[in-house]
């Protein structure tokens, strides 16, 4: 039997199985080694994106290419630590800031504005911009940059604020007078005016004027004059006269509201009047019978006659008046009216010499009354009432013996 065939069969089989299994290892470790020499012929690159890192492996031949196999899309405003056409190299290290769109609103002017800025205030100083103290911004300086940030500045102007009576030049972001007013912490009570008015708008260099109105009430006291009632006693000579009752004052208390603006009383409105105490009238009585004096006989005596006897004798320096002298009301001081009388002896007398109201008789003159008083009549002085102002001359100045009789 011939088993050299079967047993050559079987071998060649085996030979078939290793030869597969070797071609099919080799072409396994030919693209393993492929592979590993295509990764490893590749550049590492740092890339740094809004300060996270990453590390990207890349067989771009510049930058521009690595980024756009990345699908970056690098726009104007961007950062980018190195040019687009720089060659790319392994351990390279690339920081890419994309821009962030913020809305920059100065006063009345707004535009977009894209920016790599970290901080606001970096981003202001990118754009030159600047503010002063009064300025107001809506974020603070060390606030950092995001997407559709919304920066805004009001721009302070000068203006003149007069506080009742204070008056100084202040600065404003305000649009209205009631805003202006808060800004400034200013309180208004229930009665002050501001000019303009709280809703129209602050105008740079204009004025803002508050009046200070305050409403007090004044509490004031004033007397009550009292009236003199004359009455007339027919049994007292004509001429004399007696205080029956002395006057007193009365008391009035009134109440005012008082309006005053920046301090100054500007109103005064009586509300209310109480009387506190009631006046006393004075009442006096006036004489109004007729002295004629008469001799022992029962005859008139003349004015030229002899000296009475009894009383008290003097002498006095002596004038005479009328009631129409310079300052003369027609009047005397006892309520005699002159002008109404022109007949009547009357003499002008210092009270303190010889009281108001005597009887006396006057050498060249005759019997009279003293029922007047005069700012001149002092001492040893008197007047004598004439009617006519040619008597006055007659009469002239002497010195007189007089006699006061009662």
């Amino acid at each position: 039997m011939n088993t050299k065939p079967a047993i050559y069969s079987y071998f060649s089989s085996i030979t078939r199985k290793k030869l597969g299994l070797f071609i099919a290892s080799f072409i396994v470790f030919i693209a393993t080694l492929t592979i590993l020499l295509y990764e490893g012929t590749k550049n590492t690159v740092a890339i740094t994106v809004d300060g996270e890192k990453m590390i990207v492996k890349t067989h771009a031949k510049t930058i521009g290419e690595m980024l756009k196999d990345l699908n970056v899309e690098v726009e104007d405003d961007d950062y980018i630590s190195h040019s687009l056409n720089t060659v790319v190299e392994n351990q390279l290290s690339v920081v890419w800031e994309p821009a962030k769109k913020v809305t920059l609103q100065d006063g009345e002017r707004t535009e977009f504005v894209y920016t790599t800025a970290k901080t606001v205030k970096e981003f202001m100083e990118s754009q030159r911009l600047h503010i002063n103290d009064h300025d107001k911004l809506n974020y603070s300086l060390e606030d950092p940059i995001f997407e559709n940030l919304k920066l805004v500045i009001d721009r302070a102007f000068p203006l003149v604020l007069k506080n009742g009576k204070q008056e100084e030049e202040v600065w404003s972001t305000s649009t209205t007078v009631a805003d202006f007013l808060e800004q400034q912490g200013i309180t208004l009570g229930k009665f002050d005016r501001v000019e303009p008015d709280l809703n129209k708008n602050v105008e740079p260099n204009g004025k803002i004027k508050i009046v200070r109105v305050e409403k007090v009430t004044d509490v004031v006291e004033e007397p009550i004059d009292y009236a003199v009632i004359t009455k007339k006693d027919s049994t007292m000579a004509e001429g004399t006269e007696k205080i029956v009752q002395q006057g007193k004052e009365g008391l009035l208390k009134k109440e005012y509201e008082v309006t005053k603006e920046n301090g100054k009383e500007v109103k005064r409105k009586l509300i209310a009047e109480t009387t506190v105490k009631n006046s006393i009238n004075k009442i006096v009585t006036v004489g109004t019978k007729v002295m004629v004096a008469q001799v022992s006989r029962g005859k008139a005596v003349a004015a030229n006659s002899d000296a009475p006897s009894g009383g008290k004798e003097m002498y006095m320096n002596a004038t005479a008046y009328t009631a129409y002298c310079n300052g003369c009301s027609g009047v005397t001081a006892t309520g005699i009216n002159l002008r109404a009388n022109p007949n009547l002896k009357v003499i002008a007398v210092d009270p303190n010499v010889i009281p108001l109201g005597s009887k006396v008789w006057v050498e060249g003159y005759g019997y009279a009354v003293a029922g007047d008083t005069g700012g001149a009549i002092k001492g040893n002085r008197i007047d004598v009432f004439v009617a006519s102002k040619e008597e006055a001359y007659r009469f002239g100045r002497k010195q007189v013996k007089i006699r006061v009789l009662n």
